[in-house]
């Protein structure tokens, strides 16, 4: 169905995914028709598809997003902290940030220094882009994010945007308890696993779909 949501403008393309019930949830779809795909794609701004922004890096499919907020919903309460490893073009931390509110904060990792430029040029484009980044409720960083980002740890959500060969021990030990994480993991064949924590600190893990994202990875 995703194929079917592409569409000429924002709205239409949000609104498309509900319609194909790939999103379910009204904070999902208000979070997502606040934050313009234009600012954050160099073409194709409303096909549900993947871009490239170069340095080997894509944003992903609008509808993978809409699968990553809802499944992390439960967990982007207001004032909620989220780590948004992979950031890229910042567009899904922009969305996250939507969700968690201003008493939040979304912490983007990208391991290019130019990614983490580009995604900061990106936000400022929205005057509310540029609030959240005046009040460090989103702040990116460059660091290698399969070991996180432990000075805003712990996380009540981590979004992963790249497929780790493994689940990094790292991400998981910066989940608050309780708290969840979306992670596509594997190299020739990939799926998105649901990891949560439980308030005794167990770990659930569970796989969910197929997926093909470009490796997580440090160079």
């Amino acid at each position: 169905m995703a194929w079917r949501c592409s569409a000429s403008s924002n709205a239409n393309l949000i609104y498309n995914m509900v319609a194909n019930n790939l999103i379910h949830s009204d904070r999902v779809k208000d979070a997502m028709l606040r934050v313009d795909r234009r600012h954050y794609c160099p073409s194709g701004f409303y096909d549900d598809a993947p871009q490239s922004i170069g340095f080997s890096a894509t944003i992903s499919a609008p509808h993978m997003h809409a699968s990553a907020a809802e499944t992390l919903l439960p967990f982007l309460r207001p004032g909620a902290r989220v780590l948004d490893v992979g950031s890229g073009s910042g567009y899904l931390t922009h969305v996250l940030a939507n969700l968690v509110g201003s008493e939040g904060r979304v912490v983007g990792v990208d391991h290019i220094q130019e990614l983490v430029d580009l995604a900061t040029s990106n936000m400022s484009k929205s005057t509310d882009g540029q609030e959240m980044l005046r009040t460090g409720q989103v702040v990116f960083v460059t660091a290698d994010g399969r070991k996180g980002w432990k000075e805003g740890a712990p996380y009540d959500a981590i979004h992963v945007g790249a497929a780790a060969v493994q689940l990094h021990a790292q991400l998981i030990e910066q989940l608050k308890a309780p708290g969840r994480m979306f992670i596509p993991v594997g190299q020739s064949e990939q799926f998105i696993w649901r990891i949560d924590k439980k308030e005794d600190g167990s770990v659930e893990k569970k796989k969910l779909f197929g997926v093909l994202y470009v490796p997580l990875t440090d160079a």
